[in-house]
């Protein structure tokens, strides 16, 4: 199958592709992020103007998600931009929720060419933990991520903390969540993100 149509579409497509705003705050962390949906917002419109739908196929995964995102143009002729495997944090569904979240917007990045970006055009602040992990290069520090759950959670904030707590790897989540007690963890999966856990 040729693809010269559908790249040529996809090169106009990508001259309208925006920024993937960080309109998204995490109050806990002072943290910004740009989520699913303004990862598809941002590229959208450059493609349907230029004839090309997204979809994003799932594919089996053992203790995960597997995404592969597909560009199809109106003549019938297809892009795939691979597939992205992620495991799942938690072997419930809002791992698997979450993970799925995390594989389609970063697959999508990725296919697209596009990166998160501060809403105001400035480069962003450090978040905090990477300010820990900057003074401790070689450690993650388990139990102030912990502390500042409690905090978040004490303050009516679970859900900006469980939006953190997504994008950990595995052994760092694992870690913090077995020094949260057990209706600090009930409060995080009440409060989890609709996006993560769709």
């Amino acid at each position: 199958m040729t693809t010269s149509t559908i790249s040529a579409a996809l090169v106009r497509a990508q001259r309208a592709f925006g920024p993937a705003l960080k309109d998204k705050t995490n109050p806990a962390f002072k943290t910004k992020y740009a989520d699913l949906g303004a990862c598809i917002e941002a590229v959208i419109d450059g493609l349907n103007a230029n004839g090309i739908a997204l979809i994003q196929k799932q594919h089996p995964h053992e203790g995960g998600v597997s995404v592969e995102t597909v560009f199809v143009h109106e003549s019938g002729e297809t892009f795939s931009a691979g597939i992205l495997s992620v495991p799942a944090a938690k072997q419930d569904p809002q791992g698997y929720g979450s993970a799925l979240t995390y594989a389609r917007r970063y697959s999508l990045m990725a296919a697209c060419g596009i990166a998160p970006e501060d809403d105001d055009g400035n480069a962003a602040s450090k978040p905090r933990m990477a300010v820990v992990q900057a003074a401790q290069p070689d450690a993650f520090d388990h139990k102030r991520v912990a502390n500042n759950i409690k905090t978040g959670i004490a303050a009516k904030d679970a859900s900006g903390c469980a939006s953190y707590l997504a994008d950990l790897p595995k052994d760092h989540l694992d870690a913090v969540w077995a020094l949260l007690s057990e209706k600090e963890c009930a409060a995080l999966i009440e409060a989890w993100p609709a996006e993560e856990a769709a």
